[in-house]
């Protein structure tokens, strides 16, 4: 084998047509594709070589890749494995997926924000009833997004995508993000979508005022990571600021929204309702209130789900591996101190 090769090794169950768009990147690479789901499932051997993982939750420990040096995962999100060692160490570069899924997860919150303004869920239930309501007027009176305002907590990927979609429909966008000084997007997304030069948000608040910018919201999107400073962030103070009869969409990780305040909220009429695609504990329990509430839309966490996925995840690692064959600066890198 050449000095030169990079043994590549692919843990997640990729279409052989999606492993050649791999191999073709370089003929340096020796792309090696084991679906596992732990270090155990992949020989010994294989693991001693490995420089690049591409992976969704399978780590194996230090000793076990003495040679790697860059973990791509399958995902946006690694708060489920954010303690493992192999995160925090100073020969392994971390990147995650962040801005492949942006697409999709950003219909899910416009679809939420039409379903929940122009009463789709009551609709529902008077079609299962059979029901023509006699006083249909008031009760399908909707909240127009035109002329709206939508504040969207976390103004990566997700949220410039939001707030690209929600400006077409003539909405007020705020947004809340962690550097005010750069507003603007260096991570990856696809050409011709989301907000890379932040020119599309009305205005930009620190985190520290998230409450205040929510106080201005017909409807609220979140879609922070979860990390020590986000856990619990949307809790009883930051929905009390909330205009009454707005919305909460949540397509963010579960344990951002604290939902014992989210339940109270809804109870009260505080909130016109919610779209909720993540749960402090998945699956959602039966024994959950939100189940029973009926201007609450709940899906099981497929807010970033597509029949394109899988390509879209292969379009962001070849371009990282290219970058990391000229052994330039990788889009998405995980940084620990932040969380994500």
């Amino acid at each position: 084998m050449a000095e030169t090769d990079v043994n590549v090794l692919v843990a997640v169950n990729f279409s052989d047509a999606l492993l050649e768009r791999l191999r073709a990147v370089s003929p340096r690479l020796n792309v090696r594709a084991i679906p596992a789901r732990s270090a155990d499932d992949v020989p010994a051997e294989v693991l001693q070589d490995t420089e690049v993982l591409y992976t969704s939750r399978m780590l194996p420990e230090p000793e076990q890749v003495p040679e790697l040096r860059w973990i791509q995962f399958h995902f946006a999100g690694v708060d489920h494995v954010v303690d493992r060692e192999l995160l925090h160490s100073d020969q392994v570069m971390v990147t995650t997926l962040s801005g492949a899924a942006a697409p999709q997860m950003a219909e899910y919150a416009l679809m939420a924000i039409l379903a929940l303004g122009r009463k789709a869920l009551a609709m529902v239930e008077d079609r299962l009833a059979k029901r023509w309501a006699e006083d249909r007027y008031d009760r399908f009176r909707p909240k127009d997004l035109r002329n709206s305002t939508v504040g969207i907590v976390g103004y990566g990927s997700v949220g410039r995508e939001v707030a690209r979609l929600a400006k077409a429909f003539g909405a007020e966008v705020l947004a809340t993000k962690r550097d005010l000084m750069a507003p603007s997007e260096s991570d990856y997304r696809l050409e011709g979508l989301g907000d890379p030069g932040g020119d599309l948000v009305d205005r930009l608040y620190p985190p520290e005022a998230t409450g205040s910018m929510l106080s201005e919201c017909d409807y609220a999107v979140i879609t922070v990571p979860l990390t020590g400073q986000t856990r619990g962030m949307i809790n009883d103070k930051i929905l009390k600021r909330m205009p009454k009869g707005a919305y909460l969409i949540d397509v963010s990780r579960g344990g951002v929204v604290d939902h014992g305040a989210l339940v109270e909220a809804l109870n009260e009429g505080r909130l016109g309702g919610a779209a909720l695609d993540v749960f402090p504990i998945e699956p959602l329990p039966e024994t959950s209130p939100l189940w029973d509430m009926p201007n609450v839309l709940i899906s099981p966490h497929v807010a970033g789900a597509s029949p394109r996925y899988a390509e879209q995840a292969i379009d962001l690692f070849t371009a990282n591996l290219r970058r990391y064959l000229a052994d330039q600066p990788l889009l998405n890198l995980y940084q620990a101190d932040r969380g994500y």
